[in-house]
């Protein structure tokens, strides 16, 4: 399912938006999280985003599979396959946060005076930094690693079949 596109291989068309969107639910979700404009603003913008990328991520790691199958393997594909499946804890967490940020503002907003104590706001933002930072992070190392595979020597070779 994941293989081809009308011949060329699916996996470069999936990671590239894997690769757009991720950071971009990631630094929504840190701004919503510390810029109360901004969360007044977004909306479900974030949720949306992060949602997104963790249905991009097994998309990605899928396709990544099977194209795998037509390469010939090498250490730089395996470290990047490593990377590739520690990527999905880091956009669920990504999405949890972004969800509970979600309600938390609708509830402020449906409150005449703010209800929560200033230290919900605090672990939120803590916690939206650390999700954000994290995902982009991990992504970033996938990224790289999928490039240097792809731009080696070790790629250039046909799979032995």
């Amino acid at each position: 399912m994941f293989d081809t596109i009308s011949g060329p291989p699916l996996h470069p068309l999936i990671v590239h938006a894997t690769e757009v969107i991720v950071p971009t639910a990631a630094l929504v979700v840190a701004l919503v999280a510390l810029w109360p404009r901004f969360r007044k603003w977004a909306g479900f913008l974030p949720l949306g985003l992060s949602v997104i990328a963790l249905v991009l991520v097994p998309m990605s790691t899928q396709s990544g599979e099977a194209l795998e199958e037509h390469v010939s393997e090498s250490s730089l594909i395996e470290t990047h396959s490593q990377l590739a499946e520690g990527l999905f804890p880091w956009v669920f967490a990504l999405v949890v946060v972004a969800a509970v940020l979600l309600w938390w503002n609708w509830n402020e907003r449906k409150a005449a005076a703010p209800r929560a104590p200033k230290w919900v706001a605090i672990v939120l933002a803590v916690s939206a930094v650390l999700a954000a930072t994290g995902t982009t992070v991990q992504a970033i190392r996938v990224g790289h690693s999928g490039a240097t595979a792809v731009w080696s020597q070790d790629m250039k070779t046909p799979a032995k079949g």
